[in-house]
């Protein structure tokens, strides 16, 4: 089953999907939501996003997830703080958002000693790639 009109798939990106990965990051920053939900409030403002709602969770023994609703979708960090490590996704939409900054400001907000960053288009793919990604995907979830 098809999830769109033939035809009616913009051609062109509704945003951008950017994937970081942060490593090395001191142990006290990851394990602090206080600190967690400051990173994400000024990463919306450097992403020139707006910031409807954020969220934090602590687990125990330790490590956090916090998460930022933004009117342009959202940013994400999952922190593992005995590996050092984060975990960032960062959706915006529109043509003035800029998640890059965002990812830019947290490799040092969280003092990173290096990191990777995978920035994806959303919304680019074409009706004929979009079919076989959806069927790809009904076959995947059919064998579970």
């Amino acid at each position: 089953m098809q999830s769109y009109p033939v035809g009616d798939t913009p051609l062109v990106p509704v945003g951008r999907h950017c994937i970081l990965e942060l490593y090395d990051c001191p142990t006290h920053l990851l394990n602090n939501p206080v600190f967690i939900k400051q990173a994400l409030e000024e990463a919306a403002k450097v992403a020139k996003s707006t910031l409807l709602s954020e969220v934090t969770h602590h687990f125990e023994p330790y490590g956090v997830t916090g998460l930022a609703l933004l009117a342009e979708s959202h940013i994400s960090i999952h922190t593992w703080p005995e590996y050092g490590y984060i975990a960032v996704d960062i959706f915006t939409c529109g043509e003035y958002a800029e998640p890059e900054k965002a990812c830019k400001y947290l490799v040092q907000a969280f003092q990173a000693s290096s990191h990777t960053l995978l920035t994806l288009p959303r919304g680019k793919l074409s009706p004929e790639i979009q079919k076989r990604l959806e069927e790809s995907l009904v076959l995947q979830v059919a064998e579970c």
